[in-house]
């Protein structure tokens, strides 16, 4: 079983994400007030697991805030390589599912030179979601995977 480590949103694209401590989900909108959950039906909310963070950013030689990778829910003990089709259930409601990996862009390397291609092995940028079951989550939540 893992644990909901932080949560972000961001309110449109290219904006700096916000943390918060506590959130809703919803099948209809993703994170609440996140700009990507109502327009992508795939990738509603994007999920990190901190273990392949931290591998990605061992060779720069310094600490980078996970927030750089703009991802929605940042989490540990999940493994997310080759998850596509599992479900994760967080806290007490909230059911995902896991559409695929998310893919790292420009914007990593505009942060850290040569963060893409360090996201780019083994699922280390994270994993897509679609909501299947809404519900309040909120920092230090369990995160568990249900089934294939």
């Amino acid at each position: 079983m893992g644990k909901l480590l932080n949560i972000a949103y961001k309110k449109a694209s290219g904006e700096a994400m916000i943390e918060v401590s506590e959130s809703t989900i919803s099948v209809e909108s993703g994170l609440e007030n996140d700009y990507r959950g109502a327009t992508s039906v795939k990738r509603q909310i994007t999920l990190l697991a901190k273990e392949d963070w931290e591998s990605a950013c061992k060779s720069f030689d310094k600490t980078i805030d996970w927030k750089v990778r703009r991802v929605n829910l940042y989490i540990e003990g999940i493994e997310l390589k080759q998850s596509a089709a599992k479900k994760l259930k967080l806290g007490k409601e909230v059911i995902l599912e896991i559409t695929g990996e998310t893919k790292p862009c420009f914007r990593m390397d505009e942060q850290v030179n040569g963060l893409t291609l360090a996201l780019m092995k083994d699922w280390k940028g994270g994993v897509c979601c679609t909501v299947i079951r809404g519900g309040k989550i909120q920092v230090g939540d369990d995160v568990q995977i249900l089934s294939k």
